[in-house]
């Protein structure tokens, strides 16, 4: 099994795009993107220094545009992608990057979308000298302790061993003095407290611009940042990137699922090598494949026949909507309507209940039953089919 993964902001390093713009079909395309984020990409990628792309507003559109162009110079024909990949999932701004992956959004709408993003996360970082740090190894009680000690907040969980720090400058320089046992904190290439409520300024101006968005239900499955739950519903997709924002990332939930699943294979896009890192330390038995430059293409596309499964359960008739499971659990729906009753938009046809948690399964644009895919109390899977539903069309 197959997962694809995009990198969030920290990964980008100068220089990264140089090689790949050997390619000038990868040229052509960085040029288009450029051209509709109004940001040169091409020289940020190739000319730019350390400190001119921590610049938050730069940075963000970059890493999503270079991830796309990537995935569309391994899988020239993105029809073929969605035979293999069977998960999609993207850490911070690389869920953008995922989301425009799997088809909720078009790359021309992430990339206007991105650049908003940077602009109002700068803009809010900027009110107050702010920052993240790794806190590397240690006890993980011991970590969050010492952290919310020094009134910092614990914005990334990445797994064991690695959880970021965010907040006041002179909060994070009083944790590196004084770091939590059998740790060391190592400050990140980003420009603000981000997923805190320090940039909460930015939520209220994305949310206005994704409402405007018109976006599609996911070609594969899609990992939240918020839990790590599976999300089929395209507008709850744009909705939680908005407010992850500045809420935590819980990557460590992510590669939870991500292993409930039984994936064996993860590979990561440019500028990768952050989140393949991680799972090594934290993934034991899953193969990673890092793709830095062009000339992996070839390996890269052997490691996908090699993990990718293809026929993915979200595979079927486009005319159908399947509402899918968001999470490992059991399912429970007492009331469970016939085959070919009308839900009305926002019905709940049911919840899955694991020991961590428990989730309504909602039909958010209502629908006929054509067929249960499931019986009530059976387990279910992150991201397998629950029931499939024929849309209403207005005025028939």
């Amino acid at each position: 099994m197959l997962v694809i993964v995009a990198p969030g902001q920290g990964a980008q390093t100068p220089g990264f795009l140089t090689p790949w713009l050997e390619d000038p079909v990868f040229e052509d395309r960085m040029h288009w993107l450029s051209a509709v984020c109004d940001i040169d990409l091409i020289h940020y990628g190739t000319q730019a220094d350390a400190e001119t792309i921590r610049d938050t507003a730069i940075a963000q559109p970059l890493l999503v545009a270079s991830g796309l162009v990537a995935a569309l110079a391994l899988f020239p024909q993105p029809a073929d992608a969605f035979r293999v990949i069977d998960l999609a999932a993207g850490h911070s701004v690389g869920e953008i990057t995922a989301a425009a992956g799997v088809g909720v959004i078009t790359a021309e709408q992430a990339m206007v979308f991105v650049r908003e993003r940077g602009k109002a996360m700068a803009r809010a970082a900027a009110k107050t000298p702010t920052g993240m740090s790794a806190v590397l190894g240690g006890d993980p009680d011991e970590v969050l302790a010492a952290i919310e000690a020094h009134g910092l907040i614990a914005a990334n969980n990445n797994g064991p061993g690695q959880v970021v720090a965010a907040g006041k400058i002179e909060d994070l320089e009083r944790l590196a003095k004084n770091p939590p046992p059998k740790t060391r904190v190592v400050p990140l290439q980003v420009a603000g407290a981000f997923h805190t409520h320090h940039v909460a300024h930015a939520v209220e101006l994305l949310g206005r611009y994704a409402r405007a968005i018109t976006t599609h239900d996911p070609r594969t499955r899609l990992l939240s940042n918020r839990d790590g739950h599976v999300v089929h519903n395209g507008r709850e997709v744009l909705e939680r990137i908005v407010t992850q924002v500045s809420s935590p990332v819980r990557w460590d939930l992510c590669m939870q699922t991500m292993q409930d699943l039984g994936v064996t294979g993860m590979l990561e896009v440019p500028p990768a090598g952050t989140l393949t890192g991680i799972a090594k330390r934290a993934m034991p038995g899953v193969e990673t494949f890092a793709l830095k430059t062009p000339d992996q293409l070839d390996d890269a596309r052997a490691f996908v026949e090699k993990h990718g499964e293809g026929s993915g359960p979200l595979d079927g008739n486009p005319t159908w909507r399947l509402l899918v499971s968001p999470m490992k659990g059991f399912f429970s729906c007492p009331d469970r309507q016939p085959v070919g009753a009308t839900l009305e938009p926002g019905a709940v046809v049911g919840k899955v209940t694991s020991l961590r948690d428990e989730q309504p399964v909602v039909a958010p644009h209502g629908g006929t039953i054509v067929e249960w895919l499931v019986e009530d109390g059976d387990p279910l899977s992150p991201g397998q089919p629950i029931v499939r539903l024929h849309p209403v069309v207005s005025g028939s």
